[in-house]
């Protein structure tokens, strides 16, 4: 056997093109020498070290070899990039769809939606990489189709159905009724999402808040109180019809403004284009009248998901109608709140315009009396103080839009309001195709009070006593008159809120049922469920003038409703029963009877029931004061104020204008001045001779830059990369000093 391996491997060595002839002759030179044992055993070395060196070039298919880079990193410099350059137009977003890092990262979001659980890199499965690998070859390869439902490149890690076996009846019921979003769809909108947020977000106006990073309710009332004081007529728009699913060409054509890549728009268009199957209405009810007798308790499996709590779910319940629709277009899905927003981005845009068309700035007025508009002078303490309006005032106006409500105030005549919305009827059914008329865009005036996100704005008038310093030094005082923009929660509509609910019902005198969700709860976990639903509540009004009130209210309701659950649970008849058991803030345990158990304070202190906490707020004296925190004109998130930063940090420019502006003004003493040559010798330095004279003079200064300049004389010596001695001046520099 040895003898017919030698002569194999002799063979093979002779007639194989691996090796060159300087190798072949290195190998058989000696060959009279070797056993055929040795030569056998030479030649499984070197096929052992041929095979392995192979093994060792890297594939480009490997998944392992192209995750070069971090995925958070890669979406830090797109962000980095499209702020630097916000106007240019984008063309290269396919080489970001072909970085495997995006998909990675993706995946990894999705699979936290789906099992709960955030899954780190290193957990991720090989064949879960692969198959990644393939999703992403069929995107660019023209090869991926949207709403697949039964073959899949990359499946959920708890979907464990065999689509093979299933049976014909099976298989109908899937292609014919509705489903959820297949989980390869969700990778790919993920990563769109991903590349297409940045790019966008750079570009969108600052009038927008809806479906945008940094941005919510919260920022709209603290820019209307802000930013609206002092107006008068108010133009409320909902084009939320828009929301509900726009033409294909017309998201194209808004997407292509800034995006020129025809691999990632045909993309979008086929996401668009694809119908979505969905159940036709009959069946679902017929399905729905079919009771079941036993219903068996489900038991969630380890890697699925917990429900959203109940408290969770009735604050979802609280929604206003501004925020209540979330655009759903095709098979987008979260692309499409994006997608929403750069169509009405255009109208954003008109409006900018718009505002500078109607502006009329006046001397008199003591406000906005800058010629572009934009410095406002005033009390900063109490911004929303200014004086009302007459013909001697100024004239503006001023838009915010959140999803498809509109908002404007205009300072100034009815006339220019009504002008304003007949120029927004055409440019709505110009560009939108949208008919609109003067009903759905109504004009009213401040005294009727205008609900917003279920806020009413309206006006105090008040009479502040103005004191000022008149000619020759003499101080003034007289009565002024203004105007004092009020933001307050609608109690209408958080008593319809409730009632939508089921908490009360009644509208004069609204009555509280019991929220039998939690019937079969603990006292313990149903306080906490309405404890963790109040301070919620409590942050949301948190801007809102009447916030005291509103959240009392809202306490009184919630205590109601669990004291009529508890009297029909414990069988206690009334609530008052239930309140002098429990307490006002139901605290006490309600289960417990005299004779049959040991105190709750021994229970407790043993460990066997639970900790019962009170209800928060059964007082108003409790809820915290409204946030007048003033707003800053200008506002901007704390992600694009710390990108703007770096960008301009990132700038030589800029880094050169601060340093100059710091020389000038003597800031810089001579440590920093040697630090600073230290750096700059590293970045090709800097002519030592250019640091001032007051700042040079002294011994130790002279002597440090002599060192630093290597003569006695001071001559303009500039230092170099090739100057090995330069850093050991610089360094010798510091220490004199």
């Amino acid at each position: 056997m040895h003898r017919r391996l030698a002569v194999f491997g002799r063979q093979v060595l002779t007639t194989s093109s691996l090796f060159t002839p300087t190798t072949k002759s290195l190998l058989f030179s000696q060959s009279s020498a070797w056993n055929c044992r040795v030569n056998a055993l030479a030649v499984f070395r070197v096929f052992m070290f041929t095979s392995t060196h192979r093994r060792g070039v890297l594939d480009p298919d490997d998944p392992s070899t192209l995750m070069k880079e971090d995925g958070v990193s890669v979406c830090s410099h797109m962000w980095i990039e499209n702020f630097r350059e916000p106007d240019k137009t984008v063309t290269n977003v396919s080489t970001y769809l072909r970085r495997f890092e995006l998909w990675v990262l993706a995946y990894q979001k999705v699979s936290a939606d789906e099992t709960g659980a955030y899954m780190p890199r290193s957990a991720i499965q090989r064949s879960a990489l692969e198959d990644l690998l393939a999703l992403r070859n069929a995107v660019l390869d023209n090869r991926f189709k949207w709403g697949a439902r039964l073959e899949f490149f990359i499946k959920s890690p708890r979907d464990k159905t065999e689509y093979e076996s299933l049976s014909k009846r099976k298989i109908k019921a899937i292609l014919t009724t509705t489903q959820p979003a297949p989980f390869q769809d969700r990778i790919v909108q993920e990563v769109l999402f991903m590349i297409l947020e940045p790019i966008y977000e750079a570009r969108f106006s600052q009038k927008s808040f809806a479906f945008r990073p940094g941005r919510n309710a919260h920022t709209v009332l603290r820019v209307i109180r802000r930013s609206f004081a002092g107006y008068l007529w108010y133009i409320k728009g909902d084009l939320s019809t828009i929301l509900d699913g726009m033409k294909v060409g017309m998201v194209i054509g808004a997407l292509t403004r800034d995006l020129r890549d025809k691999k990632v728009v045909d993309l979008i268009k086929a996401a668009l284009v694809t119908p979505v199957i969905t159940t036709p209405p009959g069946e679902g009810e017929k399905k729905k009248k079919k009771k079941r007798k036993y219903q068996k308790k489900r038991v969630l499996a380890e890697d699925e998901p917990k429900p959203d709590p109940y408290w969770l779910d009735t604050f979802f319940g609280f929604a206003p109608e501004e925020a209540e629709k979330v655009p759903s277009w095709g098979h987008c899905g979260i692309l499409s709140p994006l997608l929403a927003n750069v169509c009405l981005d255009e109208l954003d845009h008109w409006m900018e315009d718009k505002i500078k068309e109607f502006y009329r700035p006046s001397k008199s007025d003591v406000i906005w009396n800058e010629p572009d508009g934009e410095v406002e002078q005033g009390n900063t303490s109490w911004p929303e103080f200014v004086p009302t309006s007459g013909p001697d005032r100024t004239r503006k106006i001023d838009y915010i839009r959140y999803g498809g409500h509109i908002l404007i105030g205009v300072r100034g005549p009815r006339a220019d309001a009504a002008t304003l919305r007949k120029q927004l009827i055409e440019f709505c059914d110009q560009k939108y195709l949208l008919k609109i008329d003067n009903e759905s865009l109504p004009i009213e005036h401040i005294t009727k009070g205008i609900l917003f996100l279920d806020h009413v704005l309206c006006r105090r008038v008040v009479y502040p006593t103005l004191r000022y310093t008149a000619t020759g030094g003499k101080i003034i005082s007289e009565k002024g008159v203004g105007t004092l923009l009020s933001v307050t929660a609608s109690l209408k509509q958080c008593i319809k809120q409730f009632r939508k609910l089921s908490f009360l019902k009644g509208d004069r005198d609204p009555d509280p049922q019991p929220c039998f969700r939690m019937f079969h709860a603990t006292q313990a976990h149903t306080n906490a469920q309405m404890n963790k639903l109040l301070s919620t509540m409590v942050e949301w009004y948190r801007y809102s003038d009447n916030r005291k009130k509103v959240v009392n209210f809202c306490s009184y309701i919630i205590r109601g409703s669990l004291a009529k659950l508890y009297a029909a649970k414990y069988k206690l008849r009334s609530r008052a029963k239930v309140y002098k058991i429990g307490a006002r803030n139901l605290s006490r345990p309600l289960k417990e009877k005299k004779g049959q158990s040991p105190q709750y304070h021994n229970l407790l202190r043993m460990g066997l029931v639970e900790s019962i906490d009170g209800l928060m707020y059964t007082r108003m004296s409790l809820v915290p004061e409204t946030d007048y925190t003033p707003f800053p004109t200008g506002w901007r998130p704390d992600h694009e104020k710390a990108l703007l930063e770096y960008i301009s940090l990132d700038d030589s420019k800029t880094l050169e204008e601060q340093r100059s502006s710091l020389r000038e003004q003597g800031l810089f003493s001579p440590q920093d001045y040697i630090s600073m040559l230290v750096w700059n010798y590293k970045r090709n330095a800097i002519v030592i001779d250019q640091l001032p004279t007051s700042v040079t003079s002294g011994n130790n200064i002279e002597n440090g830059k002599q060192l630093l300049l290597g003569s006695n004389d001071g001559s303009n010596e500039r230092i170099t990369r090739d100057d090995e001695v330069g850093e050991e001046r610089c360094h010798a520099a510091l220490a004199v000093l």
